[in-house]
């Protein structure tokens, strides 16, 4: 990193510059220092400051598997964390959900001590793998029929094209468009992201979608990548039947409120509709789902075997996988089946 030049990160409307430390207990660890907008010298109304006898406090809810990021080796964040803001930091007991709780006699050196904690478990989060996604589910058995039929077809004529074997192929059960990935690490988490849903639906989604299922076409196939000798995943092309953009707008709309909330990190301006059908990362692992099937392309040839897709492309151009009625976004959770063999459902909002 240019230290000249050091990344800025936004949280609450502010803005620090991240600083890398190395620690032994992760292969980085990072700290931040705040820049011209530091709250320490002024009240924050980005969070809440009790007053108590001894003087102030300030809670926050963490996720028990982010206490360790806070507490460092051998204590060692906390400790300096304390020192620097002359507060007291009390951490729950490891896999024990609860709230850390700030206190010190002085207002400024309590609401130090919590925005370097905010930044510090901002900074960390995006490092935890997903957990969960937005989806709609497209394994409905006439689709699974059609998409074995594609499979079995490009085995037949493409098996002889570098690359191409039956491993690529997406488990027919688990069929689905991906809207967006989120974090989710407690139960406490998972709940707002419900209720979050559920608001969505009172707000726009009942509006657009009419109280009725959505009817899409999965026709033609795609690739994400530059070269279509070198693809890593190739994917079937999704539209509305009666042509309007509502299934988009839905997407983008939902994606933008997860954003705001906090709950799901901004990737693109546009969500990208498209259902995977054929992925590298499937050739090694049959239950893998990439953080983002977008960036599937832009991983590089080290990490991941391509295929040649050029005569699948040319070959299966406008091939039909059918029409799917969608009635509903489901929060699934990732490495799951539930019995009908799709990713276990922790919440969902329904059309109708």
């Amino acid at each position: 990193m240019d230290v000249l030049r050091p990344t800025l990160i936004r949280i609450g409307g502010r803005v620090y510059r991240k600083n890398l430390v190395q620690e032994q207990t992760y292969q980085q660890e990072e700290e931040f220092s705040a820049g011209p907008a530091d709250c320490a010298e002024e009240p924050c109304d980005a969070f809440v400051v009790e007053e108590t006898e001894r003087g102030f406090q300030c809670r926050v809810e963490v996720p028990s598997p982010l206490y360790k990021y806070i507490i460092g080796k051998k204590g060692e964040t906390k400790k300096r964390l304390e020192t620097e803001t002359r507060t007291s930091i009390s951490i729950p007991k490891p896999g024990v959900e609860g709230e850390i709780v700030i206190t010190g006699q002085h207002r400024s050196g309590v609401i130090s001590a919590r925005t370097r904690v905010d930044v510090l478990l901002d900074s960390f989060r995006k490092k935890q793998p997903f957990t969960h996604f937005l989806s709609f589910p497209l394994n409905q058995p006439a689709i699974q029929e059609k998409f074995l039929q594609f499979k079995e077809e490009v085995l037949e004529k493409c098996s002889k094209d570098d690359g191409v074997c039956s491993s690529l192929f997406q488990n027919p059960a688990k069929l689905h468009l991906t809207l967006g990935t989120l974090v989710l690490l407690n139960e406490q988490e998972i709940q707002k992201a419900c209720d979050l849903l559920q608001r969505c639906k009172e707000d726009f989604v009942d509006q657009v979608a009419g109280g009725k299922p959505l009817t899409v076409e999965l026709a033609g196939v795609e690739y994400m990548n530059d070269d279509p000798a070198v693809t890593d995943v190739l994917y079937a092309k999704v539209h509305m039947k009666d042509g309007s953009d509502r299934l988009q707008m839905i997407a983008d709309r939902l994606v933008e409120r997860f954003v705001a909330s906090g709950l799901m990190l901004k990737e693109w301006d546009r969500v990208k509709l498209h259902a995977t059908v054929m992925n590298t990362l499937f050739r090694k692992d049959p239950s893998a789902e990439e953080r983002n099937n977008t960036m599937a392309g832009k991983s590089s040839s080290k990490e991941r075997e391509s295929f040649n897709s050029r005569n699948i492309l040319k070959l299966f151009e406008n091939f039909h996988f059918g029409e799917v009625q969608l009635d509903s976004v489901l929060l699934s959770q990732r490495f799951s089946s539930d019995a009908s063999g799709y990713y276990a459902t922790s919440g969902q909002l329904t059309f109708s």
